[in-house]
């Protein structure tokens, strides 16, 4: 039976990425100054959802292109909705339980929130995202001790 190009279905190409494959740079703040940091440059993969973020003096491109390099990052642009909004959202909910109420103390433990979400179940992924990074759990120190603790009993 053949199809007429009436009844056929139109072809549309289906796109595939690989982890660390399409990224969002985004600006949050500015925030109160915390060891004179006003600003968190956060820059999320869509796939992973893997978030890395810094605390910053300011905004600017300059800021960017420094921390591209210092992660010895190659990249090509292409335009992608903005979906790190909702990550940084994430992150800063994570920072507010964190921090002092006068909010002072956030450039401090903007790694331990980053560690925090990195770490924890993603459920639209169904795994956190150092599980997709990795292929692993993550394990932390204490889980490590506390079973070496109970082996050994």
């Amino acid at each position: 039976m053949t199809i007429s190009r009436r009844h056929e279905m139109p072809q549309q190409p289906i796109l595939f990425y690989e982890v660390f494959d399409v990224w969002g740079i985004d600006f949050m703040g500015p925030f109160p100054v915390s060891n004179g940091y006003s600003y968190i440059l956060l820059i999320v993969d869509y796939i992973s959802q893997w978030v890395e973020a810094i605390a910053t003096k300011t905004n600017d491109a300059k800021v960017v292109v420094d921390f591209l390099k210092s992660k010895a990052i190659t990249f090509t642009t292409e335009p992608c909705p903005p979906y790190s909004t909702s990550m940084g959202w994430e992150i800063k909910k994570t920072l507010q339980k964190m921090v002092n109420p006068s909010r002072k103390n956030w450039s401090r433990l903007l790694e331990d929130a980053l560690w925090a979400h990195k770490t924890a179940y993603q459920t639209l992924l169904g795994v956190s995202p150092y599980w997709i990074v990795f292929s692993k759990a993550c394990h932390l120190l204490v889980e490590i001790e506390h079973r070496a603790y109970f082996a050994i009993k």
